[in-house]
């Protein structure tokens, strides 16, 4: 049988240790990025990087674009409501007992956004494998090509309300009518207004910057050791709820794993994030 999960994060010696283990299903879930003509960033199916450039053995593929997201939403990336999310995952074959190791080519955010997904829907069978594909490569192990087609399973889906927030919430806490600490994970030249990616430049006020690019070890790919967490999110750290928010609820899925992993109970991703606050031209912002 798979060993049991102790935590939302798993090394690759884990992984290795356990690859092929009844039970377990390794997901990879990466997005690629690339720059529009507008100079804006836009998204890819990471399907292709998959099949030709090699995967974990025995990994199945999960699109975040289309699958994992609801296709009517306002804006990319929107979640998707609980029967959308459940068929999504059957197809994928997560079962009840699945234990689900998911993994993206990048930092780490897609493969939590994923995570944070199950979670919201119920499902905490789920880590993120720490350092990805990046530090499976980098130590030599081996790479799979072509299709892994899922064995389909039938999922039920338990939606968690709470580990969302919506634009309400956060103008209460703006407004200093709810206390909760708020944590933009967007890069630093877009959280001071240097850089201008949306029709309006900065971060909602009161915020802690915490890029998910800085969350990790940029050597290894891996998540900072727990003391450098700490000292990089201290400013949110016991508060009675902590929102993260990003462009597009992507990269905050990667603070958000960060506070689990510190201990912290009570976080809520807040879904709609800037690409919703500042097409709201009330919403306040803060350039710094």
């Amino acid at each position: 049988m798979t060993a049991e999960l102790v935590s939302p994060l798993v090394s690759t010696q884990w992984l290795a240790d356990h690859l092929g283990g009844e039970g377990l299903l390794v997901v990879d879930a990466s997005v690629a990025n690339f720059t529009q003509p507008n100079g804006r960033t836009g998204y890819l199916s990471g399907h292709e990087q998959y099949l030709l450039e090699g995967h974990v053995p025995g990994a199945v593929f999960a699109d975040l674009i289309e699958e994992f997201s609801d296709p009517e939403g306002a804006y990319p990336f929107t979640r998707p409501d609980a029967a959308r999310f459940a068929a999504a995952a059957g197809a994928l074959g997560v079962g009840d007992g699945t234990t689900v190791v998911v993994y993206d080519t990048a930092v780490g955010q897609w493969a939590a956004r994923l995570w944070w997904l199950f979670r919201a829907f119920g499902y905490d069978r789920v880590a993120v494998l720490d350092g990805g594909l990046k530090k499976w490569a980098a130590e030599d192990r081996e790479l799979a090509l072509g299709h892994v087609e899922p064995a389909r399973a039938v999922f039920t889906a338990e939606p968690r309300p709470e580990l969302w927030a919506e634009k309400a919430d956060v103008e209460a806490v703006v407004r200093g009518e709810r206390e909760a600490a708020l944590v933009c994970s967007v890069p630093p030249k877009e959280f001071t207004g240097e850089v201008v990616s949306r029709p309006r430049a900065g971060h909602i006020p009161g915020s802690t910057s915490a890029p998910a690019g800085l969350l990790v070890d940029r050597e290894h790919n891996t998540l900072l050791e727990p003391d450098a967490l700490r000292e990089r999110l201290a400013p949110a750290l016991g508060a009675p709820q902590v929102i993260t928010y990003c462009g597009g609820g992507i990269a905050a899925a990667s603070s958000a794993l960060a506070l689990t992993l510190l201990g912290e109970r009570s976080v809520a991703i807040y879904d709609g994030s800037l690409n919703e606050w500042v097409a709201d031209p009330d919403a306040p912002l803060v350039t710094t």
